[in-house]
Parts: structure tokens; C-alpha cells; sequence
């Protein structure tokens, strides 16, 4: 394996942990509420982890992988933004 696959194989790795994250946050909450809960770091991971996924899988030229993880992307900012929204609207 070459210097720069190493990288690559180390960056999809980083990318893997950041959305694996997401679930152990999300448990964690849940577990401690007794119900479902999903916290906004939920959706800060997933993000951060498709977009680095998204870097890997384009790097390694997988359109599947590729349209997975961008459209993952445009539902987690759209999480977000519904978020804020709601905070927003229980602020005034």
C-alpha cells in the first residue's frame, strides 16, 4: 500500500469514526432520558462524517458510495436547519 493510500484508507477511517459517533451519542441521550432522543450533535457528526466519507468515496471513484453519503449531507443540514428553526420560534 502506497503513502498516499495509506492516507486515503486513514481518512475514510476518521470519516467512519465521526458517523459511528453519531450512534453513541444518540444511545447515550436516549438512555439517559428512557426514551428516543436524538441531540443536535447527532447531526453535526453525521455531517462531519459524510463529508469526509464523501472526500474517501470520491477519491476511491464510488458513485454509489458518492450520491449516498451527498444525499445523507442535504438530510442532516436539513435536520439542522428545523432545529434551529424550533429554538428560534420557542425563543420569542
Amino acid at each position: 500500500m502506497t503513502l498516499a493510500n495509506s492516507s486515503w484508507v486513514a481518512i475514510g477511517l476518521a470519516g467512519q469514526f465521526f458517523f459511528t459517533m453519531r450512534f453513541v451519542v444518540q444511545w447515550i441521550a436516549t438512555e439517559k432520558k428512557k426514551k428516543s432522543v436524538i441531540p443536535v450533535s447527532f447531526w453535526y457528526f453525521s455531517i462531519l462524517g459524510s463529508l469526509i466519507l464523501l472526500c474517501y468515496s470520491v477519491y476511491r471513484q464510488d458513485p454509489v458510495f458518492i450520491l449516498g453519503q451527498a444525499f445523507g449531507i442535504t438530510v442532516y443540514l436539513r435536520n439542522l436547519h428545523f432545529v434551529r428553526k424550533e429554538k428560534n420560534h420557542a425563543a420569542s
